[in-house]
């Protein structure tokens, strides 16, 4: 007992630091352009609690960075799975960690990564958040301990993200009724606290409905998810092509006879100077279609796909009640070989309905694979594909400027109304390849240093982060006991 008071007390003594400070110039209209990570002792709850490491703090200031994320999982601090029950013990652990960042000049930010009711990770929980109105009420008490304990700390040092990533289901109606009754349970303790809301869609678009409540709005640097989280076991990652950046597009999608006015043909410019295996990943198949290679008017490879019940080359047979026909998913590879020296090159579809496909892939005389990435999008338009024996090109490619379109311009409105806008969590998964992830990872940091965005890594340490990341193309430098992708940091420092 007598240590757990000496702890208490040391942690108080290092919080009221900031008591007689007045509330620096940071409000929800005003975010600095922080830059750091997410720390993750207590993001999940898995039995076991983790204190959070000092070193990381004194890493983070050493290299000029200045913010730290803490998602956190409520049932860490609950006692004996009950909601309205909290151990003060494990809640030193966080006064701590805020505590560490004043030391540290870090700015820490705490979100409730599962809280009561809402989560997106496994299991779910019991109650529904966006429903249930007990567990809007035991949300609030929790938000509400947090803001009592951490008063008079000023927002230049401490800020509150409420919830982690709201789902694609829930409305912007729905995430301003809950909000607001956080806010109230907040403000009764400290009127002045700034706080973060992730915004809809997993944090991938604004929601106006919030702007009228005084807080900042956090986005996310996870686009394309083939690029973050390739291979990445806790999403459907098991079809996602093999990265590139930037990365040509086309249209995986051409219709048969059977709809005379639609595109029949893919036209490639082909400039590869020697034999090439090609790859065709076919996707959907509506009714039946047949596909052939045309390579300079000669065919070089044929074949007809007739969707049914049952058993078949197909992964999943799909009976369409409305139009009475088989649209069966094959997600299978064909191959075929285009002789050295084609300069006209064409995917056609001739007798049948209509086809889906993902990906086309091209291999040389060196073995390995140049991957085009297509988009099954019917009723698109063909645009005109180039490959040199090199690389691919089209009139479409997901770059800066394409994530740039997608990432930062759907945030303007919301910006215009003069709300602070950051990146609450951004990386690549270990599997995506090391090049491919440094690529895109620049033009991203380029794109938020131009908005004027901070921003969060995900995580310092572990398979998204530049330490212990566990990747296999990676030349490690051990630094004090850990595996740093030097690298990746010099890239986050040339725009921190």
């Amino acid at each position: 007992m007598q240590g757990k008071l000496g702890r208490l007390c040391m942690m108080m003594t290092l919080l009221a630091a900031g008591l007689t400070t007045t509330y620096a110039d940071v409000t929800y209209k005003n975010l600095p352009r922080w830059r750091g990570f997410n720390l993750l002792e207590k993001f999940y709850w898995s039995g076991t609690q983790r204190k959070y490491q000092e070193w990381d703090f004194a890493f983070m200031r050493d290299h000029g960075f200045n913010f730290a994320r803490l998602p956190m999982d409520y049932r860490h601090w609950i006692i004996d799975g009950d909601p309205e029950k909290i151990d003060e013990t494990v809640l030193l652990d966080i006064d701590e960690a805020v505590a560490l960042g004043k030391k540290y000049g870090i700015h820490i930010c705490l979100n409730f990564h599962r809280a009561p009711g809402y989560t997106v990770a496994k299991p779910a929980e019991k109650m529904n958040l966006w429903k249930d109105p007990e567990a809007r009420r035991i949300c609030a008490m929790h938000w509400g301990v947090f803001a009592k304990r951490y008063k008079g700390i000023p927002s230049s040092e401490l800020s509150f993200n409420l919830f982690n990533e709201p789902s694609s289901s829930v409305s912007g109606e729905t995430y301003a009724e809950v909000v607001e009754i956080m806010l109230k349970a907040i403000r009764a303790e400290d009127p002045n606290r700034l706080v973060i809301c992730d915004g809809l869609s997993w944090g991938g678009r604004p929601c106006m409905e919030l702007a009228k409540l005084g807080v900042a709005q956090a986005t996310r640097g996870y686009q394309p998810m083939e690029i973050s989280h390739y291979k990445a076991s806790w999403v459907n990652s098991e079809h996602y092509p093999y990265p590139t950046w930037p990365t040509p597009v086309a249209v995986g999608w051409l219709t048969g006879a059977k709809k005379p006015d639609q595109p029949h043909e893919m036209v490639i410019a082909w400039n590869a100077k020697e034999k090439t295996k090609l790859r065709l990943k076919v996707g959907v198949v509506s009714q039946d279609i047949e596909l052939k290679w045309v390579a300079d008017g000669k065919t070089v490879w044929s074949k007809t796909f007739v969707p049914g019940p049952g058993e078949g080359e197909w992964k999943k047979s799909v009976y369409s009640e409305q139009w009475k026909i088989y649209q069966n998913v094959y997600d299978l590879d064909c191959f075929a070989e285009i002789p050295a020296g084609t300069r006209d090159l064409r995917l056609v579809a001739g007798a049948g309905d209509w086809v889906m496909f993902s990906e086309i892939g091209a291999t040389c005389g060196d073995g390995k694979e140049v991957l085009l990435i297509l988009q099954p999008s019917y009723g698109r338009k063909q645009v005109v594909i180039s490959f040199d024996g090199n690389q691919w090109s089209s009139g479409d490619t997901m770059d800066r400027d394409w994530l740039k379109r997608m990432a930062i311009d759907p945030w303007k409105g919301l910006i215009e109304q003069g709300i602070g806008v950051m990146v609450g969590e951004f990386g690549a998964h270990n599997k995506t390849p090391h090049d491919v992830t440094l690529s895109w990872l620049e033009d991203n940091l380029a794109n938020w240093q131009s908005a004027g965005w901070g921003w969060a890594m995900w995580n310092l340490r572990g398979s998204f982060g530049i330490l212990d990341s566990g990747r296999d193309d990676v030349a490690y430098e051990d630094y004090q006991g850990h595996k740093l992708d030097r690298k990746m940091l010099e890239l986050l420092m040339k725009y921190k």
